[in-house]
């Protein structure tokens, strides 16, 4: 039987919530319709003999590799033209995959947006709040959800991105930034997200925060370079053209700080066109 897309779940010591969600999506009839592939992500539980019991494909890291890492796996030996995502922890129910899978007809990228209604750890969303404001002001527009963990892919795309998606949490921030500033068509629609089964998430604030936050400025030095060296570069110009200015008809001479901040602002201009062709080398590497 042709399946109709690939589905990916990663999972470290899950043995909790990994089984309800197998069972749901084998009394629905998902196993049959999808290429499910699980990625034991060198769990030290029960996880991978439970998901021995059902029919899907499981794959395992002999260490615990991270994320993004079980996802590249995943994507890697996925064999359907739609690659989706799905948590292993119970918190999205696996009854969206249908909507995902009819939306990646028109979209190149599907997110799944956690509404309102959805569980949130509370100590995160400030820095959640953070991260996406940073983002919005890097690539000049609105994000969806950029970390949900429910999401779609044309398979064909995220190959090609592969190569410079992060092996941590940051899998999910990276891959839509990078659709973003790749032109792509980004689909969403609404969904609930219950709390975890099992173990807390292992996901730390400061950790795991501060990685995204600075994988961030990695991305968008990796697809808009002269977005961080320009205005840098205008704003030594403009101090070194004013501080002349000041010394030129003040002192009668133009100090030389002001030689400086004028020189800086022209390499950091011209460091950003080097960056901003190097980008463009690097981003056609898949």
């Amino acid at each position: 039987m042709v399946k109709e897309a690939s589905v990916i779940i990663p999972a470290f010591n899950e043995e909790t919530g990994i089984g309800p969600l197998l069972e749901t999506m084998l009394k629905s009839g998902l196993l049959d319709r999808f290429e499910v592939i699980v990625i034991d992500d060198g769990s030290t539980d029960n996880t991978a003999a439970i998901v021995s019991g059902y029919p899907v494909r499981l794959v395992k890291h002999g260490v615990n590799k991270g994320y993004g890492a079980s996802l590249k796996t995943g994507i890697r030996k996925s064999s359907c033209d739609k690659v989706m995502m799905l948590d292993s922890d119970g918190q999205h129910d696996p009854v969206y995959l249908d909507t995902m899978l009819s939306m990646l007809d028109d979209a190149e990228m599907v997110i799944g947006e956690r509404n309102s209604e959805s569980f949130q750890v509370s100590n995160r969303k400030s820095g959640k709040w953070l991260i996406r404001k940073t983002g919005e002001f890097l690539v000049d527009q609105k994000l969806p959800d950029f970390n949900s963990g429910l999401r779609g892919f044309r398979r064909d795309l995220i190959m090609n991105l592969l190569h410079i998606m992060p092996n941590g949490f940051s899998f999910s921030t990276t891959s839509t930034l990078a659709f973003l500033k790749e032109g792509y068509t980004i689909g969403t629609f609404p969904i609930f997200v219950s709390e975890r089964i099992g173990r807390n998430s292992s996901v730390k604030f400061f950790k795991d925060g501060s990685k995204t936050f600075l994988l961030m400025f990695r991305i968008i030095m990796l697809f808009n370079p002269l977005k961080v060296f320009f205005p840098g570069s205008l704003v030594f110009v403009l101090a070194g053209i004013f501080w002349g200015l000041i010394g030129y008809f003040v002192y009668f001479r133009i100090p030389n700080s002001s030689i400086i901040m004028l020189t800086l602002g022209m390499f950091l201009f011209f460091f950003g066109l080097l960056a901003d062709q190097i980008a463009l080398l690097n981003r056609k590497k898949g």
